[in-house]
């Protein structure tokens, strides 16, 4: 595979990075963007030129980026001008004109329509602002849209250093293996379950749904959820969720029997086959048997990892969170928070990875379309 530390990069040299700089206006957590730094000082100190893609938000919701180019000055040492255009004639010019070893960041890709349906013409017209496509954003490896996997159509691609040290990082968490196994998937996007429910069930012996995964699978097993959140494609996860249930020699799914429901401030704990018409559950209660289970982790060591919050832990329901994380956090215990929300939002010191929905690709398939692409070449990539 190319790679951009192999990749003799000239002064002068035109590239566009794609990147995963999905953060939040308030910056709360800006891990997403720091990974990348030393890649971008790579081609800034041999003189490269580079125009920066980049997203935040879906496409309807997407804010503007300029909080994102404030941020990368400070980090970079030297400004990073923000380009509201990203794919007209005026947008090509000006990257043309960027002086060798100087970076601009261009507007939100997701303010497009075709951004992430992979639109062939509007990736071609990003491929207008460079020569050369350094692919980082690891947190959208596993999304072919048109800012990564399109350009690679397009143009010749080489993998950052980010996005290698990610796969390096994930590979212990990755397939079957003898210790002692738990999984967390919470969150609301649809990868958690479509994905991670999937595939972890196959290698891992615990699995702790939360948040939608977790009202995804109680609706699989019959249960009005009320109303709790089903994110994106809740038919499609129900499917998925219906088929993991009735699979034989799967993880052990950890069903609770009571939950904590809210509506309107008012909170109360519940069975799950009782939960009343307008509330939604905010956190989980956990079983007996997993308290054995993370009892078991923690005396005899294993490996973990939280994909996606498994309760509302934002808005103070934490109870579900703090009993995994004290878990995890013991020694012998090898765990990993992924997601960018996941890292933002709840206490841990220990290793993060930048990508969610990213890092349960690979570890489902050991690949990602991204790194795909750039295998494949200009001309052929998925």
């Amino acid at each position: 595979m190319n790679r951009l530390r192999d990749k003799e990069i000239r002064p002068g040299d035109r590239w566009v990075y794609s990147a995963g700089f999905n953060v939040r206006p308030d910056l709360r957590d800006t891990g997403r963007i720091d990974a990348e730094i030393p890649d971008l000082r790579r081609i800034l100190d041999a003189g490269g030129r580079v125009a920066i893609l980049s997203h935040q938000g879906s496409h309807g919701s997407a804010d503007e980026l300029d909080h994102v180019a404030a941020h990368l000055t400070t980090r970079l040492g030297s400004t990073v001008d923000y380009v509201w255009d990203n794919d007209t004639p005026q947008a090509a010019r000006l990257a043309g004109e960027l002086r060798p070893g100087t970076a601009a960041l261009f507007g939100n890709t997701r303010r497009h329509a075709g951004e992430q349906r992979n639109d062939p013409a509007l990736a071609r017209r990003f491929a207008a602002l460079g020569d050369a496509v350094a692919v980082g954003g690891f947190s959208k490896a596993h999304r072919a849209h048109a800012s990564n996997v399109g350009v690679l159509r397009t143009l010749p691609g080489y993998v950052t250093d980010s996005v290698l040290r990610e796969t390096e990082l994930l590979a212990p968490w990755a397939g079957p293996s003898d210790r002692f196994s738990i999984a967390v998937l919470g969150g609301v996007k649809r990868e958690k379950t479509m994905t991670g429910l999937d595939a972890v069930s196959r290698h891992y012996d615990v699995v702790v749904p939360g948040g939608v995964v977790l009202n995804t699978v109680l609706r699989a097993l019959g249960h009005d959820v009320g109303a709790s959140e089903l994110g994106e494609d809740p038919e499609g996860c129900l499917r998925v969720a219906r088929t993991v249930l009735g699979r034989t020699g799967r993880a052990r799914i950890h069903v609770p029997r009571h939950v904590t429901v809210t509506r309107d401030g008012a909170v109360r704990i519940v069975g799950v086959h009782q939960i009343p018409p307008g509330w939604a559950i905010a956190d989980l209660v956990p079983r007996p048997w997993l308290r054995d289970a993370l009892a078991r982790l923690v005396s005899g060591g294993g490996r973990a990892f939280v994909a996606g919050t498994p309760s509302r832990y934002a808005e103070g329901f934490r109870n579900s969170a703090d009993q995994l994380l004290a878990a995890f956090s013991a020694p012998g215990v090898d765990a990993l928070l992924m997601g960018g929300d996941t890292v933002a939002e709840l206490p841990w010191d220990g290793p993060v990875s930048t990508g969610g929905g990213a890092a349960l690709h690979f570890l489902a398939h050991g690949t990602c379309p991204v790194l795909d692409a750039v295998r494949t070449g200009p001309g052929e990539a998925a």
